[in-house]
């Protein structure tokens, strides 16, 4: 890939899991200075993720990010406050059609709505994580038809890598053109509106914060970040995503358990700025 854009950074948009957070799901003190070196020389930085509006703002509260975020891939604009800027849900009748394509697939199934979590089991190691994430309790139903016109996001749960793969291919086939359907980690099939993207979340973030998207950086990891890394002027990939992604980033850093965003910062955004 190139070595980016000719025009100085202006503004950091940063990916929350396997980014900006470590393996335990939280801020390093090496990130939380890295991200303070970046105001001190006037960028801008902001989050995009995949999580809720309530999973982003421990985050968002740590860091006293005060300007637009993106939840749900960019499908909620909104600011620390409360303040949503625009929404978007996904169109009912494709909840309705991916549920129909899923089946009675080996899958545990979580739907996002109302600012809740709700989900068909309590059980596992990812719902304990999503605990986390989404900083709150899933609310257990058996039955979700009822939250078909209000989801913001659908969510296949499975660790059978081809499995999830088979069906992330079949969902994209026939929703693609409806939906945004992508992996955000190798065992979570997201479904959301189609402007819940994080190449329109970026786009959007940085006209709310008056930089171009060629002033703009975006740092990301999963399969869910390569639309932003189409759209800004500099791209950077953590050192453990997947090969796919890296290779289609400017730079790729360390890992988020090495501080890899604080390495980005000092090393490849700051000398650009």
């Amino acid at each position: 890939m190139s070595n980016g854009p000719s025009e100085a950074i202006r503004l950091v948009v940063s990916d929350l899991d396997g980014t900006l957070v470590d393996r335990k799901k939280q801020l390093t003190p090496g990130t939380i200075a890295a991200v303070g070196r970046l105001r001190d020389a006037g960028v801008g930085f902001t989050i995009i993720s995949a999580r809720p509006r309530s999973g982003m703002m421990p985050i968002a509260d740590a860091l006293a990010i005060d300007d637009v975020m993106g939840a749900f891939n960019g499908g909620t604009i909104f600011r620390r406050d409360g303040t949503v800027i625009e929404q978007h849900r996904i169109d009912p009748d494709v909840v309705r059609g991916v549920f129909g394509l899923v089946g009675d697939a080996a899958v545990d199934i979580w739907v996002f709505a109302d600012d809740l979590w709700y989900a068909s089991t309590a059980q596992g190691h990812h719902v304990d994580s999503e605990r986390v994430s989404s900083n709150q309790a899933p609310v257990i139903v058996a039955d979700f038809t009822a939250l078909y016109d209000r989801a913001d996001k659908v969510t296949f749960v499975s660790d059978d890598p081809a499995l999830l793969g088979t069906l992330t291919d079949r969902a994209a086939a026939a929703f693609g053109t409806r939906a945004t359907v992508v992996q955000s980690q190798t065992y979570y099939l997201d479904v959301t509106a189609l402007a819940a993207n994080k190449g329109d979340g970026v786009t959007l973030l940085a006209e709310a914060l008056g930089a171009s998207l060629a002033q703009t950086a975006v740092i990301g990891d999963q399969g869910n970040d390569l639309a932003m890394f189409a759209r800004a002027g500099l791209s950077i990939a953590m050192g453990q995503g997947p090969e796919a992604v890296r290779a289609k980033a400017n730079f790729v850093t360390g890992a988020n358990d090495a501080d890899g965003v604080a390495q980005a910062i000092d090393s490849i955004i700051l000398p650009r700025c």
